[in-house]
């Protein structure tokens, strides 16, 4: 069982709902990004989203473009973040790490050499936002012939008709995205999201987490009564940018995940 499915799998056995937690590789800097990433787990994150930073991230808003230009200015490259997930590895063997970002740095890098290089460093998904579902053979077939799930994200726009095929090859879990929009924008209601839920609950018995506009605990807790999975970015990405020093940085982001993660646990489904 890969480590995805083994994380939902455990997760509702305890009736409990999964705490996605996304950073930008190399946010501050190389170091202090490795560090937090190793943390995050015993902050209660149970899968950990790290983004490879990109000059043109379209999706994202000001606070993850701003910490993709943080991370490229301190060196950090796609390498470097494969090279984070190796060392995060030698620590960790349980908690999924899922790779998001856009398909431009992974064409640079060679997709052969990209999908071989992941797995062996211990990738276990990918979130590209710029590669539809018509575009498999340019990445989600070579990563999934090594083992790498490739999870879609789907919106409040993506209808009955569309959905059949954006969710076509997709494995891991379901990414919905809540709001139309990019990152750390507005928050979608929870009539909004249960009606969402139903209507890919019936395209699809993946686990479906909901991102994007949640920032806070008690957003955390209402979004985990209708979700498999809560992800949070730019909240926590926030914490850096506002810091006065890397140790307060990591104290920071640590500190709002536990809080995010006591959220999210406190509830039984």
């Amino acid at each position: 069982m890969s480590r995805i499915k083994n994380c939902f799998a455990k997760l509702k056995q305890q009736n409990q709902t999964a705490l996605v937690t996304f950073l930008t590789a190399g946010d501050p800097d190389y170091q202090t990004s490795l560090s937090l990433l190793q943390q995050l787990p015993s902050a209660g994150a149970d899968i950990v989203e790290l983004g490879m930073p990109f000059t043109d991230p379209m999706a994202d808003g000001p606070t993850i473009q701003k910490a993709s230009l943080r991370a490229l200015a301190n060196g950090q490259n796609l390498a470097k973040t494969l090279e984070m997930v190796t060392a995060f590895r030698q620590q960790n063997q349980t908690t999924p790490i899922v790779l998001m970002g856009y398909f431009n740095p992974i064409h640079h890098y060679g997709v052969e050499r990209f999908s071989k290089d992941a797995a062996n460093a211990g990738v276990d998904g990918l979130i590209i936002v710029d590669l539809p579902a018509e575009h498999d053979a340019d990445l989600c077939t070579p990563a999934q012939a090594v083992g790498i799930d490739f999870i879609r994200l789907t919106t409040p726009t993506t209808d009955d008709k569309r959905l059949p095929q954006a969710l076509n090859n997709s494995s891991g879990f379901v990414y919905y995205v809540s709001v139309a929009g990019i990152t750390g924008a507005g928050s979608a209601t929870e009539e909004q999201i249960t009606e969402a839920m139903s209507r890919l609950h019936r395209h699809t018995a993946l686990p479906i987490c909901v991102g994007f506009g949640i920032k806070t605990p008690e957003q955390a807790t209402a979004i985990a009564k209708l979700a498999d999975g809560v992800v949070v970015g730019s909240a926590l990405v926030s914490q850096i940018e506002q810091a006065a020093s890397k140790e307060q940085a990591v104290d920071a982001v640590l500190k709002l995940c536990n809080e995010l993660s006591t959220a999210v646990k406190q509830l039984k489904k």
